[in-house]
């Protein structure tokens, strides 16, 4: 027996097609400006800003809607520190022996190596789980299904939010990351997936030129 429970649809709106023209073109614009970036400021970040870009990050689409994720947010210092620390002992292994020379090549525009100073000089750490299964209301246990799909939709709207809200971020993925759950003190069905840095670019930040250079539409879309 089907038990969904339905209710009309609110909040949305439709605009008409010029002002829709004009503003996807506004969004797109925003994005664009985006950039990753490992040069940061120490400057805080007031927690209301990381907070409401969380909210935001749950309102994504996930299947079954059972929402397969957690973002433990690190700011202490000490935590930074095991952080970096753990970090970049499994990157020096990546750079030197563990990474094939082709993604080596793929790598070297960005000028990216194992140093990671900015895990310690970023005010804000966001570690984002991906939940194999977790518990319903009524405490049983569910498996959750599309959840590579689902955390990456979480991702990519706090990532967004953020750039909107005035912050810088970059997507940061050692490998592995299951450090991340002791120092997060998160349970073994949560898999790291990402350590999203935040904060404000450095006074004299610099981005590689080659990161900036994206594919044009023709080479990313179809039309059928």
């Amino acid at each position: 027996m089907n038990r969904a429970a339905f209710e009309p649809l609110a909040g949305h709106r439709s605009y008409p097609d010029e002002e829709m023209i004009v503003r996807a073109n506004a969004f797109h614009e925003a994005l664009r400006r985006r950039r990753t970036v490992r040069e940061f400021s120490e400057r805080p970040v007031p927690r209301a800003v990381i907070e409401t870009a969380l909210r935001m990050a749950g309102s994504a689409p996930s299947g079954a809607n059972l929402q397969p994720w957690h973002f433990a947010v690190i700011t202490d210092p000490a935590a930074k520190r095991r952080i970096r620390i753990a970090a970049e002992a499994e990157e020096r292994a990546f750079y030197d022996g563990r990474a094939p020379r082709e993604w080596l090549d793929a790598l070297a525009p960005l000028g990216t190596d194992a140093a990671k100073p900015f895990l310690e000089v970023a005010p804000v750490l966001i570690a984002i789980f991906a939940q194999r299964h977790g518990r319903l209301p009524d405490g049983r246990l569910v498996k959750h299904y599309y959840v590579p799909e689902s955390v990456g939709i979480a991702t990519g709207f706090l990532i967004a939010a953020l750039h909107d809200a005035g912050l810088c971020t970059l997507t940061h993925t050692p490998s592995p990351m299951g450090f991340l759950n002791e120092i997060c003190r998160r349970p073994e069905n949560e898999k790291p997936a990402i350590l999203l840095v935040v904060g404000h670019p450095a006074a004299d930040c610099r981005v590689p030129v080659a990161a900036g250079i994206k594919k044009p539409l023709a080479e990313i879309a179809s039309w059928i």
